[in-house]
């Protein structure tokens, strides 16, 4: 029951590759941010396809080697800053970019990293902390929280339904002993589950993971900030690719284009007009949805690469 093939979870490949590159659609002379530079698949990628350049944002110091190897296969046609992409103005400095891309899935040298405490597959301390920005660690959030705070962040955050359970039970062992590492954390979920977990086809620490790691690495806050300023930093035509793994990312990435991409029949309603008209149309958003809905991954790919079995982009064009 819940089998991985951690043989495929030691992959370094960027999800949905072709299809970021084709919704960036890197031009020579362009600017494009990797929002999430990890070990610099996307980055590499748009640096191959076109004389160009691209800044790489990282909140983790871990990702500074492969910049540095990337830095001197591309010399100054790459930047690496050390920051969360909330702080994506900072980095910028004023300057506008041709395209912004960002994968909000954990980076796997974090998952691979058993010291990082992001997998409940493998012995390691509780920490889970990504980088710059982060909380606390994972212990302190495990061994600290009062129990309904627990069992808030676990549902709200993992939209797990035995939040409840789960948070009694974690505050009924750590009142024996401190409870330490991961493995200890899902066996402890596992049994709150007791005999449901045989019904299910992920891991039962599956989502609670995924609420501890969330909260303390205040990632929706993060992607939340990165969107709203992501409209005054693209220049006109520039684009906005967001991969997502989950449905509490995705619906802030869709909602977040919604209310900034104006509705289907008013584009055509004014497509007639010239440039000047339409600008003076009050229902001009700043983004064009250039994909109805979410592009999914082949199946090709979830063979080869576990990790991309969830994600989904979602992409749109500045307008102005």
């Amino acid at each position: 029951m819940w089998k991985i093939n951690l043989k495929k979870l030691k992959m370094h490949k960027p999800v949905l590759l072709k299809e970021v590159l084709s919704a960036l659609n890197p031009k020579n002379g362009g600017v494009y941010v990797d929002a999430t530079f990890g070990y610099g698949g996307y980055t590499e990628a748009i640096l191959n396809s076109a004389n160009c350049k691209v800044i790489g944002i990282d909140r983790d110091l871990t990702a500074l080697n492969r910049a540095n190897e990337i830095k001197e296969k591309f010399f100054n046609r790459f930047d690496f800053f050390n920051s969360p992409f909330s702080l994506i103005n900072q980095v910028l400095n004023g300057l506008k970019v041709d395209g912004i891309v960002a994968d909000l899935g954990v980076s796997s040298m974090q998952v691979d990293n058993s010291e990082r405490g992001f997998s409940f597959l493998k012995e390691a301390k509780l920490d889970m902390r990504m980088g710059l920005g982060a909380k606390c660690s994972a212990y302190e959030v495990i061994n600290n929280y009062s129990e309904p705070e627990l069992r808030e962040m676990i549902f709200k955050y993992g939209e797990e339904r035995l939040a409840k359970k789960i948070a009694n039970f974690i505050v009924r062992e750590r009142s024996l002993k401190p409870i330490t590492t991961t493995v200890e954390l899902s066996n402890i979920i596992v049994q709150a589950y007791g005999s449901e977990a045989k019904y299910i086809k992920i891991h039962p620490a599956t989502k609670t993971f995924q609420a501890i790691r969330i909260f303390i690495n205040n990632e929706l806050e993060e992607v939340e900030t990165l969107l709203d300023k992501s409209t005054n930093l693209l220049n006109k035509d520039g684009i906005l690719a967001i991969v997502s793994f989950h449905s509490l990312e995705d619906s802030i990435v869709k909602d977040f284009f919604v209310q900034n991409s104006p509705k289907k029949e008013k584009i055509n309603k004014y497509a007639h007009f010239s440039k000047e008209a339409r600008v003076d149309v009050s229902e001009i958003k700043p983004f064009i949805l250039a994909s109805k809905g979410i592009i999914a991954p082949t199946m090709e790919e979830v063979q080869e690469n576990v990790r991309s079995r969830s994600a989904r982009l979602r992409f749109g064009i500045k307008t102005f």
